[in-house]
């Protein structure tokens, strides 16, 4: 799957596209460099998903829980800050990604090892003047 998203106002249609073709996956790794548009996808995801929180990068946090109009949760990891694995084990990365509910994860690269086999994997690349490409793979 390859969506195109030639600006931001493409962007929640994009969301939508991608809901449409996320499967029976619960756990999304979204790659991309620094400012491609992951936490902006995610946010467009999620409020297409009928999230109610206000959706915001969890830098700082590490983990957000957001809740959807139908009861469900969401968690949106933003590993980043991370240094070393002990620190995704000591918040309790394992329990979310067992969870059982959708869990979007930004700088997938510092948990790797412990992402559930059938995770799938995103990845967002900048194109040039605002343009991204959105493309999954199953690894």
């Amino acid at each position: 799957m390859t969506i195109e998203i030639n600006d931001i106002s493409e962007m929640k249609p994009a969301a939508s596209l991608f809901i449409q073709q996320m499967g029976t996956s619960k756990v999304f790794a979204f790659h991309g460099s620094m400012g491609a548009g992951k936490t902006t996808f995610i946010k467009a995801i999620c409020e297409k998903m009928g999230v109610l929180d206000v959706v915001s990068s969890p830098t700082f946090s590490i983990v957000n829980e957001y809740h959807t109009q139908d009861g469900n949760k969401i968690y949106h990891f933003d590993c980043y800050r991370l240094e070393k694995m002990e620190e995704a084990l000591d918040f309790g990365v394992e329990e979310y990604l067992d969870s059982g509910h959708y869990c979007f994860i930004e700088w997938p690269e510092r948990i790797e090892s412990l992402l559930p086999d059938d995770s799938v994997h995103v990845t967002i690349s900048e194109t040039g003047e605002g343009k991204r490409i959105v493309s999954r793979e199953e690894r």
